[in-house]
């Protein structure tokens, strides 16, 4: 059963949301209605554009660390990518972090970090996020901006640590 954090996070482009009402996402129509957040360990998955396709990938432990570090070539926290077409946009985009009380929450145990509620929730908090490129930079989060995502796609989805798979729908088509 994972811990609850002492708040709770939900990334936006709006600035101005005053209530969540749960809902059943586009994505993934078989969800019951929720309201989705994100722990803070896990919230930098979320400094994207809402729509931007992106594989992410980090070790599951300092004993695999070597091992991520040996096979990304990398010596970064984590390893995130997007596709050089998304690069603007992630340059551009002005988003929002709402913070959550966590009581109303549960673990969602599809996905590390997410956290869900069915009930409507009011945000305790909204701050701007600032320039994304520089909160990766300041986290010490390797961003690759590749021409496809697909052969990251499968590399991460085979290997031994944790990752996060979002909005390929939206990726460049896969040859």
């Amino acid at each position: 059963m994972a811990v609850a954090p002492t708040s709770l996070l939900h990334f936006s482009e709006d600035p101005d949301i005053g209530r969540f009402i749960p809902h059943v996402p586009l994505s993934n129509p078989l969800q019951s209605p929720a309201v989705w957040s994100i722990d803070p360990e896990h919230a930098p998955l979320y400094w994207f554009p809402r729509d931007c396709p992106r594989v992410t990938a980090w070790p599951h432990d300092r004993a695999r660390r070597r091992h991520f570090e040996a096979s990304f070539t990398t010596t970064a926290l984590r390893v995130h990518a997007v596709e050089l077409a998304w690069l603007d946009r992630v340059r551009r985009t002005e988003l929002w972090c709402y913070t959550f009380d966590p009581g109303p929450f549960r673990p969602w145990p599809e996905a590390s970090g997410q956290w869900v509620a069915d009930t409507v929730i009011e945000p305790i908090g909204v701050e701007p996020v600032g320039d994304l490129l520089q909160r990766h930079i300041d986290a010490t989060i390797e961003l690759r901006v590749v021409p496809s995502l697909w052969p990251l796609h499968e590399f991460v989805q085979a290997g031994d640590w944790d990752f996060s798979i979002v909005r390929m729908a939206n990726a460049r088509p896969q040859r």
